[in-house]
């Protein structure tokens, strides 16, 4: 039976302290919630993930024809890497994560959709910097295989291109950083990012620099705690 409120797990990171955790929402008919909450700010509920979702899709959909061999930059709770794995055109999968205690709940099955995750031959988790990786196109996201191109990069890590989880991530949503990410990709493969809040025209001209073709979806979906709709957006720039 679950309980009204658990924290199922709590761990000292170098981004701070972070915990996962799990409870009742009464005014939801006690609907069950996960949530992961770093230095006392929410990263991840799983009662939204519709922009997670439409990151993947809306990333992949614009993708080359397949087989894709794609990154996910930032695990949470997984409902974009799950989203991924849903396109048979997905050949590889790696996720990238800083925080290795987030890549042991879904390993241990403590994250709601780590299983599925962790079972799928097609994936694999590396626990390092995204943002360095990113930085540094002779190596790159995999250190099997140095400097390998990918068909798509789905990044799910700050809250918005301005609004950081660390000061150091900066560079990358520059003109530079987007022209070294862009170096790991195939021609015509994607780059896709997530956003908590609406378009960001300057943004969106930063991409123009670098990607041939840019469009910012709105995502909207319903609110149960406050009513109406939230909305997010995510960002498509193809090569």
């Amino acid at each position: 039976m679950v309980k009204t409120f658990e924290e199922l797990d709590f761990r000292s990171t170098p981004l701070g302290e972070l915990v996962l955790r799990r409870r009742k929402i009464p005014m939801l008919e006690n609907e069950v919630v996960y949530e992961i909450i770093l230095n006392g700010e929410f990263l991840m509920s799983s009662l939204f993930h519709a922009v997670e979702d439409a990151l993947a899709d809306l990333g992949l959909a614009v993708a080359p024809p397949g087989p894709l061999d794609v990154v996910v930059g930032g695990l949470g709770l997984g409902y974009t890497a799950v989203a991924a794995l849903k396109h048979q055109t997905v050949r590889s999968l790696i996720i990238v994560d800083f925080l290795e205690p987030v890549i042991r709940w879904h390993q241990a099955g403590l994250a709601p959709l780590g299983s599925s995750i962790s079972s799928d031959p097609r994936t694999r988790f590396i626990e390092g910097d995204f943002f360095v990786m990113a930085s540094h196109p002779e190596t790159g996201f995999d250190a099997v295989e140095p400097g390998r191109k990918f068909h798509a990069i789905l990044l799910d890590i700050d809250h918005t291109p301005k609004h950081w989880l660390n000061d150091r991530h900066a560079s990358f949503y520059t003109l530079e950083g987007l022209k070294s990410l862009r170096r790991q990709l195939v021609p015509g493969g994607v780059f896709a990012l997530w956003s908590d809040e609406p378009p960001d025209s300057g943004f969106c001209s930063t991409l123009e620099g670098v990607f041939q073709s840019v469009h910012a979806h709105t995502v909207s979906f319903p609110n149960p705690i406050r009513g109406g709709e939230s909305s997010g957006t995510v960002y498509v720039a193809v090569c």
